[in-house]
């Protein structure tokens, strides 16, 4: 491009120092300004801003529509910038002691209206060379600093810089409240060869709304929100929002308690929530919550109910309120529609502060088509793959990541960090892990592409998923990353270096469908369905397992648990109690979706709350009194937690008698000794006399009976407890003789030895 400032002999300076000369103008090569005019131009600031040359210097603006444009330089003085022949065009030549390095362009529009603004084109990048080759290396450990929207000052200057990885585009721009979202009036630049984007735009801040707008290789133009936005609008609003954090986080005794203590040998016990719908506001129009009152009152609700962790379903936005979120749209963005990210870590702060953990539900399988979003984000196949048989998820009609590409590894990595690391969050649910192991995952034969050695693998899925749960355990102590996987994928949560993927939990789909199908099933029928409660001991301790009665179970005519429950009223609630009291004792850390700890009858519902007048009615409430009392006594008692993925910890008692519905076995806390015997009778009869096999001599008490009174039960059970005789049983020493309760499940605390 040729920029050579020529003028008239007889030029003169003129106001501000400008060098007035009649009717000639610095020299522009016309490509390049067809370019920049078509917004497709991969450096405007080589046309725009202050440009030097030898004893000149010329600023140039690009204001189209304005009948005049003044330059104003900060050290004061008003120049008028010439009109090129160039359209929208405006220039301003002068000698280069007199030239301003940093001004402002006030911009006059018919109707009167008027526009001031500094000029981003003075400005130097951003982003350093270095920095952008470490991240398109996947070497840089926070990518989500480099792009997006970041307050900064340069040369003394606050304002925003903007950066997006955009590499087939053509041209693009940012857009916003600031500039009339007029994509002519903020052009970004094309840094070297890493396809990033970018400009930083003075005397703009926290709270300005923004897109991309992106000219396609094929034509089109699309507006698009910024993957790394860290807020948005809320819903159905899709832009993104500049922001900076003011937050100070003050919850360091818990992160040290987190760091100090293996959760693996720890008790956890989760209370899953849907934000927007576990309590709404019906004096106020049914409206949802705010971050900080849920804080509170969730808070208050968990402690009471005994749960020490919260897992929530996704909170990062989503454009599909009628959904549980899982179709995510903003990776780094806790949605709107609760309050502000600052909000959102007040939640994270207020439950650490009352001793409650946080696990968010994360989604790195699959986002979707929504135009605003990520998917064709440049008019390539960027995030995703573009052959559909590797690209799309035929199932939820979502796009799924490429997982070879470093710069969407490093998306996604970047995701996970700044949840556990901005936001203190204490875990992370991979949602759809099994979708992303295998290539033929919901499709047909012929609708998949085989790996490079002809499996079914997903080879670079695996890659980031073990990168991942290795950074993640070394870069956050304490923390834990847990899979939703339903197939027999081998070691999911065993570590990397042992071939694993490195994940600190899997859920147990299995153990949740096999139980489910047990208790579902009418009590003369149990005695068909018997391995459905032993089989899962087969493979209890080959992966760390969490037992989850989820959101999964609730939805789409699956009905509720109560609901699922054969019987009368009595036994659907006799049924449910002993379903859990079998769960919280059986091996394996617990998660009950909400509704479920008092008996919710329907389904959920995203724009209802919970049922909480059924809690008006006794058995509900003696539903809530157990879960509570089974959380206290799980939480009190080592021997249910703390060897959980070590058989060790759990020993058969009476597995094979199906015939009476009966199961028995013992738990051990392997440091201290601490045993308890748990007997569960799933028939409708008390079974009198009971003999089952202990280890020792002594009193065992019963420290908890699901048919108790108290929880809307028979109140049949042992008085407290009964003295072990010298009868040998189940190839023990001892054997006590129980009335155990119909429909129900007793704990016995075994006597020290």
């Amino acid at each position: 491009m040729s920029d050579e400032t020529n003028t008239t002999e007889g030029a003169r300076l003129g106001a501000g120092g400008a060098l007035v000369s009649g009717a000639r103008f610095t020299k522009l090569a016309a490509g390049e300004v067809r370019r920049l005019l078509k917004l497709t131009h991969p450096d405007p600031h080589s046309i725009l801003g202050f440009h030097p040359r030898a004893g000149s210097a010329a600023v140039r603006a690009y204001r189209p529509g304005a009948l005049s444009v003044v330059l104003i330089g900060d050290g004061g003085g008003r120049t008028p910038m010439r009109a090129r022949p160039e359209p929208g065009l405006f220039e301003a030549v002068f000698a280069e002691q007199h030239a301003p390095r940093r001004y402002r362009v006030e911009a006059h529009y018919p109707g009167g209206r008027l526009s001031l603004r500094r000029d981003p084109y003075c400005f130097m990048p951003t982003l350093t060379d270095d920095e952008l080759k470490l991240w398109a290396e996947q070497r840089h450990e926070a990518p989500d600093s480099l792009l997006g929207a970041h307050p900064r000052t340069a040369d003394g200057v606050e304002g925003v810089g903007f950066a997006l990885w955009a590499p087939n585009a053509l041209g693009v721009s940012v857009v916003g409240d600031f500039n009339g979202w007029d994509g002519r009036l903020d052009m970004m630049r094309l840094l070297g060869g890493f396809g990033v984007w970018e400009l930083f735009i003075p005397e703009i801040g926290p709270g300005v709304l923004y897109k991309y707008e992106l000219r396609t290789r094929g034509g089109a133009v699309v507006l698009k929100t910024d993957p790394y936005a860290e807020a948005m609008e809320r819903p159905p609003g899709t832009a993104s929002i500049v922001y900076r954090s003011r937050w100070t986080f003050d919850d360091a005794a818990w992160m040290e308690q987190r760091a100090a203590q293996p959760l693996l040998k720890r008790p956890l016990s989760i209370y899953e929530v849907h934000a927007g719908s576990w309590r709404r506001v019906p004096e106020e129009g049914n409206r949802v919550l705010s971050y900080r009152e849920l804080a509170v009152q969730l808070a208050d609700y968990v402690l009471e109910m005994g749960f020490n962790y919260v897992e929530f379903l996704p909170l990062m936005e989503h454009p599909f309120s009628a959904s549980w979120g899982y179709q995510v749209s903003g990776y780094f963005a806790p949605t709107a529609r609760f309050g502000s990210p600052d909000d959102f870590r007040f939640l994270v702060n207020h439950l650490h502060r009352r001793g409650i953990g946080v696990i968010l539900d994360w989604v790195p399988a699959h986002f979707p088509t929504d135009a605003f979003s990520l998917g064709r984000l440049d008019g390539t196949a960027l995030y995703e793959h573009l052959d559909p048989r590797q690209g799309m998820h035929p199932e939820w009609g979502t796009y799924i990541f490429n997982f070879a590409r470093n710069e969407v590894r490093s998306f996604l990595l970047a995701s996970a960090h700044y949840w556990l690391g901005r936001c203190h969050v204490d875990g992370l649910r991979a949602d759809a892990v099994s979708s992303m192991l295998y290539l033929d995952y919901g499709r047909d034969a012929g609708q998949w592409i085989p790996n490079q050695y002809g499996g079914r693998e997903n080879l670079e899925a695996v890659s980031l998923l073990q990168q991942l749960n290795r950074e993640v355990h070394g870069r956050h102590p304490g923390a834990a990353t847990i899979a939703e996987e339903s197939t027999a994928w081998p070691a999911v949560s065993r570590p990397t270096y042992l071939g694993g993927l490195g994940f600190t939990f899997k859920w147990d789909m299995g153990w949740m469908h096999d139980t489910l199908e047990y208790f579902s099933k009418d009590p003369v029928h149990r005695r068909y369905h018997h391995r459905d409660l032993t089989f899962g001991f087969l493979y209890a301790w080959s992966e760390n397992f969490i037992l989850p009665l989820s959101h999964d179970e609730v939805v789409h005519e699956k009905r509720a648990l109560l609901a699922k429950m054969p019987g009368d009223r009595w036994q659907q609630f006799a049924n449910l109690r002993a379903l859990f009291g079998y769960m919280w004792a059986r091996p394996g850390k617990k998660l009950l979706f909400m509704g479920g700890e008092f008996g919710q009858w329907r389904e959920w519902n995203h724009d209802q709350s919970l049922d909480w007048h059924l809690l008006a009615e006794p058995d509900h409430r003696g539903l809530k009194q157990l879960v509570r009392d089974l959380n206290r006594r799980y939480l009190e008692e080592p021997a249910l937690w703390e060897a959980d993925a070590d058989p060790a910890g759990f020993s058969w008692v009476e597995a094979d008698n199906a015939d009476d519905n009966v199961i028995a076995f013992l738990r051990a806390a392997p440091s201290s000794g601490r045993r308890l015997l748990c007997v569960g009778n799933f028939s409708p009869v008390v079974r009198q006399g009971h003999r089952v096999g202990v280890p020792v001599a002594g009193w065992y008490q019963e420290i908890l009976n699901t048919d108790s009174a108290l929880y809307g039960g028979s109140n049949q059970g042992n008085a407290g407890g009964v003295t072990a005789e010298p009868m040998p049983w189940h190839g023990r020493p001892y054997s006590v003789l129980l009335r155990l309760p119909p429909l129900a499940v007793v704990w016995l605390r075994v006597p020290a030895h």
